[in-house]
């Protein structure tokens, strides 16, 4: 329920852009979470992948029992991040490319607060990214037993 409702509060801005969402999410995923913290985190997740990528493009979300975590990820088709920004992106105000995210309204929070709501749940986040194929942002927390 988090999770498409999280894709709900993103749909408008992805219809504008001509951004297609795709859910693939399995219903009776359960984990311990405060689920409007989650939902945040991963809105701005969705928001970001929105921004980055062209009209015509796909943002997947998916989530998945793996073992004792629920692994959730959002992949886009964007623009993709250069390796030499990876180990920075979920600082505070850490910005890759300034001009693109003041035109686009950013204020480099997104991630940070992304990276420390999975953390308040005892999980992980990371970013796989290839410049010019799209970045992909999996969230790994753990499931009950």
């Amino acid at each position: 329920k988090m999770l498409r409702a999280a894709v709900e509060i993103c749909q408008k801005q992805a219809e504008d852009r001509q951004i297609r969402i795709e859910c693939q999410c399995q219903n009776d995923l359960v984990a311990p979470m405060n689920a409007h913290l989650l939902e945040q985190a991963v809105v701005n997740l969705l928001d970001n992948a929105i921004k980055y990528s062209d009209a015509g493009k796909l943002v997947r979300i998916e989530a998945v029992t793996d073992g004792a975590e629920l692994v959730i990820r959002v992949k886009d088709e964007g623009c993709g991040i250069e390796r030499r920004h990876l180990p920075r992106l979920f600082e505070r105000f850490y910005r890759v490319d300034k001009a693109r995210s003041r035109k686009l309204g950013g204020t480099g929070l997104g991630l940070a607060i992304v990276k420390h709501i999975v953390r308040a749940h005892g999980g992980t986040v990371d970013v796989e990214s290839v410049v010019g194929r799209g970045s992909t942002f999996t969230i790994r927390l753990p499931a009950p037993n």
